[in-house]
């Protein structure tokens, strides 16, 4: 496997394959390095209670939440 980095200075590119990879299926990538840092960021993550927050009232939440507690109870 070779991996190397590259600041291409016009959008033509001359790329020289090695004789052992003759004859194979290789797999030739292009991407911006700043585009994967900027991805690889970890989402941050959000709690159940703050995704699902008032989609219930008070009273249905303890309603299942009761309904829960049996539920795991039996």
């Amino acid at each position: 496997m070779i991996k190397t980095s590259a600041v291409p200075l016009n959008s033509s590119y001359n790329l020289t394959i090695p004789n052992n990879y003759i004859g194979k299926k290789i797999e030739i990538i292009i991407y911006a390095l700043d585009e994967v840092e900027e991805q690889t960021t970890l989402p941050t993550k959000t709690k159940l209670s703050e995704k699902y927050r008032g989609i219930l009232s008070k009273e249905q939440g303890e309603n299942l939440d009761s309904h829960i507690s049996k539920m795991r109870g039996e």
